[in-house]
């Protein structure tokens, strides 16, 4: 995704080039190592270790319930999904989550790396989240792995800088969350903000009518970050690590 960025840009802006992209990157790419450690240290077994652990103990629905592998693997993974694009959306909602997840958001740049971009707080409360459900659904262990690395790679690949045709892009994202789709949700405007929650399947925004097609400034003319936090501090790599004790 980084090669297909530098060959095809979607947009050309200042806070995405020269020094400035440098010291994003940097403190993107320093977030996830940190955020690793701390969920090797603080929840070891992940998503998979999670759904190993709870076939071999008998726990979660699937774990004793007789159906065709193929069919509850699918299921799961929707579901799965679904248990994102929620949590994603309580985010938003709830305060103290909001609190950590605005440190995302506070990228004013738009990449790849922004999806590397989240608090080693948020990744810690995410593992939590999906290892309940996991456990509560007895999801297979092939399905939970499946489902990370899609989870992961959509999430590189719907925050890229990346240009599309406009009509690939229509026909990607009557099923999946393409960079424009998502770009969208990182706009400074509050309506837009409040939008298109998804990282894999796009059609949850439409059934729960939080989809917005495109920002009403235009890809080019759209304001990508917080209002309340502008300025070359947001790549700071200290900075972002202490914005979910910041007041403001």
């Amino acid at each position: 995704m980084a090669i297909y960025e530098l060959w095809s840009p979607r947009l050309e802006r200042a806070e995405m080039a020269g020094a400035l992209k440098s010291r994003r990157w940097l403190t993107n790419l320093s977030m996830v190592i940190i955020s690793s450690i701390c969920l090797r240290i603080i929840f070891p077994a992940a998503a998979v270790g999670t759904a190993i652990w709870a076939q071999s103990a008998g726990y979660g629905l699937f774990n004793n319930f007789e159906a065709p592998k193929a069919l509850i693997g699918i299921f799961c993974f929707v579901l799965l999904d679904f248990a994102v694009w929620l949590e994603h959306f309580a985010s938003h909602k709830i305060p103290l989550l909001w609190r950590i997840h605005r440190m995302h958001h506070s990228d004013q740049g738009f990449d790849l790396t922004t999806a590397l971009r989240f608090h080693p707080l948020e990744i810690v409360l995410s593992m939590v989240w999906k290892a309940g459900i996991i456990v509560l659904i007895g999801a297979p262990v092939l399905a939970v792995l499946v489902f990370e690395i899609v989870l992961n790679g959509m999430a590189m690949f719907n925050h890229a800088n990346a240009k599309l045709p406009k009509r690939l892009d229509r026909v990607l994202r009557t099923l999946i969350v393409t960079p424009d789709m998502h770009r969208v949700h990182h706009s400074t405007i509050n309506k837009e903000t409040d939008s298109n929650y998804g990282f894999n399947f796009s059609f949850w925004d439409r059934i729960f009518s939080t989809y917005i097609d495109q920002p009403s400034l235009g890809h080019r003319g759209m304001k990508i970050g917080l209002n309340d936090f502008q300025g070359d501090q947001t790549s700071s790599l200290k900075w972002a690590l202490l914005l979910p004790f910041r007041k403001r």
